[in-house]
């Protein structure tokens, strides 16, 4: 046990050295210190593992849940909404398919097996978001079909098993038994998730050790929730703790941040466990009785399901051609599947069914395996190809002019975080739609937490300077942030701003500018008072192939209505262009017009789309 935990924590320090997710290097020292290995590890090891994984995975789940913010699922939830059914239905049919003919098993084999693998899972995707910040829209629909569909799958799953058993299976029996399950982990989830709340709210946790308690009080809930229901109903406790999580992560609770920090680190050490026993237990002569069909079925699940059931679910979306590509690659299995497949094994064996039982778990840990080592350890190279990590800006100060440049940015897809210590801003700005974390600008770890290190572009917009002096020099000396913008309330202070080396904006000079501008450019003025409304400026970087090579006369005429390229930026150098210049790949274009032509134009520049 202390090894794993030892290793498990060295493997979460790689992760974040390389920016790889960390079940690639846990999944890597299971096979090490499992059977095939080094022997450290063995069946006999952990009498009590179903147990243990049961227990972890109730963590993990929760966890999970309790970080999904409802406004964002409202961002997502068309995608989201088709992922976890239309996009469930594809994979488990897809799936069951591949199992059928590439393999040779019998139709109840194939759709156990086609159950299980429509699970995700925040176990494996929440990893995988640590290392590519991709925009929110992005994430959230990943997390949200990771953590419906772990629940889907883990009931789907044990009812297909049960109805397998039955000598005349009917629809109403399969029906009873999936709605039975999801109504029982759901219900005591609502129950587990009131009593806790109550708890926090208006019982008194002693208040010198309050936020400690608070914190214990929500894990035992978790484990509570996951036991009680699975107890009543096999595999009902992961839609007990799912639900729970997300109905707690969205209350108004006492001590939230401490409460999911304790989480985070505890869903870590659990990971770490679950990923490295499970992994250390596989048997590779279960993999590789599966032969060419083994590698056919992984094939189909990671080259065809996948893409097919994203694109189906994004088609019509505000998601980029991009955007599509990646969720189709980010698919990787993970907890669910494995710990489930491998209580059923133990049941078909002791049934007299080893062949079947070999087949099952072989082909689920094929499958996991193929994903997550694929997917998991190539996922942030893919999305730095694709293009579909946003530029990150972080504001810090949610008073109007933060919440005004925030909400200009997001229009425009990029992924923006406001950092505001002060509760009543913070709810202003959350009820605006904006992503906001709650914490001091000036505390070095609060903008670490909020993500200042992959951030390009960093905000300091409060109203005290000495503040925004703190917070630039900061960024630009401490995290060597790409572009640095500070407001300056007091323009004698303009200049300590400008030794620094950031961009300054000057209150006073910026308002004086704009009476100038509505004296002398009266049109000029009144057009750029649109912006963000009806007309809209956009800088884009030409990466669509059927413009490069071409002049401008050309690609203009195929930009949407009334969209200009009025700057062209080319190794360096930034002009106006002339009709007959010609473009080329990776050029920085300026483009000017309506607020949806714009729009329209930097998504066709950029992929196509």
């Amino acid at each position: 046990m202390a090894a794993i935990i030892a290793i498990g924590v060295l493997a979460q320090l790689l992760a974040d050295r390389f920016a790889v997710p960390s079940i690639v290097f846990l999944l890597i020292s299971g096979l090490i210190l499992g059977p095939e290995g080094l022997g450290v590890i063995t069946p006999n090891t952990f009498a009590s593992l179903p147990a243990i994984v049961g227990l972890s995975v109730a963590i993990i789940v929760f966890e999970g849940a309790f970080h999904l913010r409802i406004e964002n699922i409202r961002r997502a939830t068309k995608v989201s909404i088709r992922l976890v059914s239309i996009g469930a239905a594809i994979s488990l049919l897809g799936t069951a398919l591949a199992v059928r003919f590439a393999l040779g098993t019998g139709w109840d084999i194939a759709f156990l097996i086609g159950a299980l693998l429509v699970a995700t899972g925040p176990t494996v995707v929440s990893p995988i978001l640590q290392v590519v910040p991709v925009r929110d829209r992005v994430a959230t629909a990943l997390e949200t079909e990771g953590i419906v569909n772990d629940v889907t799958a883990a009931i789907l799953a044990v009812v297909v098993f049960k109805i397998m058993q039955l000598e005349e299976p009917t629809l109403g029996a399969f029906l009873e038994l999936f709605i039975g399950r999801i109504g029982t982990g759901v219900g005591i989830g609502v129950i587990v998730a009131v009593i806790i709340w109550i708890v926090l709210r208006y019982i008194d946790l002693s208040p010198g050790d309050a936020p400690r308690n608070a914190r214990l009080v929500v894990l035992a809930g978790a484990l509570v929730a996951f036991a009680a229901a699975d107890t009543v109903a096999s595999e009902a406790g992961v839609a007990a703790v799912a639900t729970a999580g997300v109905i707690l992560g969205n209350a108004d609770i006492p001590y939230e941040e401490q409460i999911a920090d304790f989480k985070g680190d505890v869903t870590l050490i659990v990971l770490s466990f679950v990923f490295i026993a499970l992994a250390a237990l596989l048997d590779f002569g279960d993999l590789l009785s599966l032969g060419v069909g083994g590698v056919i079925v992984a094939a189909a699940v990671i080259l065809v399901i996948r893409p097919l059931d994203v694109f189906v679910s994004t088609r019509g979306t505000d998601f980029t051609s991009s955007e599509r590509l990646f969720v189709s690659f980010v698919g990787p299995r993970g907890i669910i599947p494995a710990s489930v497949a491998t209580l059923f094994a133990v049941e078909l064996q002791n049934a007299g069914e080893s062949e079947a039982a070999t087949l099952l778990v072989g082909t689920v840990f094929l499958v996991i395996f193929s994903t997550v080592a694929l997917q998991g350890g190539l996922a942030r190279r893919i999305a730095e190809y694709l293009d579909v990590i946003p530029m990150r800006v972080l504001i810090i100060g949610s008073g109007r002019v933060g919440r005004e440049v925030a909400a200009r940015l997001e229009s425009r897809g990029e992924n923006v975080v406001v950092i505001e210590n002060d509760e009543t801003a913070v709810e202003r700005a959350r009820s605006e739609g904006l992503t906001v974390r709650i914490g001091d600008g000036t505390d070095v770890d609060a903008l670490r937490s909020a993500g200042i290190e992959n951030a390009k572009t960093v905000v300091a917009a409060t109203g005290s300077d000495e503040v925004n002096l703190f917070i630039g020099q900061q960024a630009a000396t401490n995290f060597d942030v790409e572009q640095v913008i500070c407001r300056a309330n007091d323009p004698d202070n303009v200049e300590a701003f400008d030794e620094l080396g950031v961009t300054t904006i000057s209150s006073t000079f910026t308002v004086a500018q704009a009476i100038d501008d509505v004296i002398e450019r009266p049109a000029m003025a009144e057009w750029v008072d649109m912006l963000g409304e009806e007309g809209d400026v956009q800088e884009v970087t030409l990466r669509n192939e059927a413009f490069v090579g071409r002049p401008l006369s050309e690609v203009g005429a195929e930009l949407p209505g009334r969209c200009l390229v009025v700057l062209v930026t080319h190794d360096g150098e930034t002009f106006v262009p002339e009709a007959a210049d010609t473009l080329e790949g990776g050029d920085h274009l300026t483009l000017v017009g309506e607020y949806e032509d714009v729009q329209a134009g930097v998504s066709l520049l950029e992929d196509g789309g």
